[in-house]
């Protein structure tokens, strides 16, 4: 999956197809589907496996301390997708990545929010609000600006942010130097050239407050 990586990354996730990689590797296409049945999915779940493999902390750390658990979690994960941001579209858009992940990750998840204090439904509900907060960010805050004329189309995303009528939107305006390029929707560069650290910092804390909060209160 080394090399299916490597054609991902330089050309993106939309041009990756089997048979670019069964040209890259030297064999035919049909060696590809006898080694992989399930076809470019399968190696797409494989590719999502392996560019995860360093991201899950270690699950005694979930059980002693579930908060800081939680914050290696999304933090390692944002390192592992940085270093590949082309994959940031498999994530959640498309179930299929679901095949390269490591059920560990599932059960490390679990162990920690079962430490915070969920059970039953409330379990399910802080699960599904851990795994949606940590693909929601980084998938977001990586997502790709257009393929073709990107140059041209980030400056005029630029002129029109920063020419904002005042008189119809006078917050936007008058935060406008402390949001531009820095906050979606109004930004012209995708996070792996304009990293918003500080502000998944941000929302990390308020996830792990959250279910600090919920894990105490009573049902």
């Amino acid at each position: 999956m080394t090399e299916a990586l490597r054609l991902i990354d330089e050309r993106g996730l939309e041009a990756f197809s089997l048979r670019e990689l069964a040209r890259a590797l030297g064999v035919f296409p049909t060696a590809l589907y006898w080694h992989m049945p399930g076809g470019r999915n399968a190696v797409l779940g494989a590719v999502a496996a392996m560019a995860f493999t360093d991201a899950i902390p270690p699950a005694e750390d979930a059980v002693d301390d579930w908060e800081g658990w939680l914050r290696a979690l999304f933090t390692r994960y944002r390192d592992s997708l940085r270093k590949h941001p082309n994959i940031a579209p498999l994530l959640g858009a498309q179930i299929v990545s679901n095949t390269g992940v490591d059920m560990e990750l599932v059960e490390r998840i679990l162990a920690a929010l079962e430490s915070a204090g969920f059970g039953g439904e409330r379990l399910v509900d802080a699960y599904n609000t851990v795994v949606a907060g940590l693909l929601g960010y980084v998938t977001l805050e990586l997502a790709p600006g257009p393929a073709e004329d990107a140059s041209e189309w980030a400056n005029a995303f630029e002129a029109e942010i920063r020419g904002v009528d005042a008189g119809r939107f006078p917050r936007l305006a008058r935060n406008l130097d402390a949001l531009a390029n820095r906050a979606f929707i109004v930004r012209w560069q995708g996070g792996a050239e304009k990293p918003m650290t500080h502000s998944f910092d941000f929302y990390v804390e308020t996830i792990v407050t959250g279910l600090r909060a919920l894990a105490r209160k009573p049902i």
